[in-house]
């Protein structure tokens, strides 16, 4: 499955999120929407890229718009992510990978010569129209919250 392209629809997702509540996309029309995808629970970059977003929620906020983060990892590691560093950020459990293939961040990744299949840590900013404003992939952490924060300035 192809990934959505700038100007596309966002896929809709209908997902269930840390603390067991079930978040679809159309939940949140008339807001921008940063829907980003990452490894894996508890890492030290998916860890230092929550806290970005944590640190920076209510910036987002007084922009009209919802960060949502999205992993394979089920809602109860979600949970304990959250507890942990106290997230202000939904997490949603994409278990299954259907959201991964359809926003096409599962992908081929190889690390010490060996090869395995993966999240691409990838973000989509979706403008309040539902439509894919603006696509990072292979995201570094560093620098990354504050380059979404400007994006969505110029919405």
């Amino acid at each position: 499955m192809t990934s959505p392209n700038l100007g596309d629809p966002a896929p809709d997702v209908s997902l269930p999120r840390d603390g067991g509540d079930t978040v679809s996309l159309s939940d949140f029309k008339g807001k921008n929407v940063v829907l980003y995808f990452y490894p894996r629970d508890d890492t030290s970059g998916c860890t230092k890229e929550a806290l970005g977003f944590t640190e920076t929620i209510g910036a987002f906020e007084d922009l009209n718009t919802v960060v949502l983060g999205v992993s394979k990892d089920p809602v109860k590691k979600h949970d304990k992510f959250v507890a942990k560093h106290d997230l202000k950020i939904a997490l949603l459990s994409d278990e299954e990978g259907d959201v991964c293939e359809r926003y096409g961040v599962w992908v081929e990744k190889a690390m010490y010569g060996k090869k395995y299949m993966g999240i691409e840590r990838t973000t989509f900013l979706i403008d309040s129209n539902g439509k894919i404003a603006q696509i990072w992939r292979k995201v570094k952490v560093p620098g990354h919250v504050e380059a979404v924060l400007d994006a969505v300035r110029s919405l």
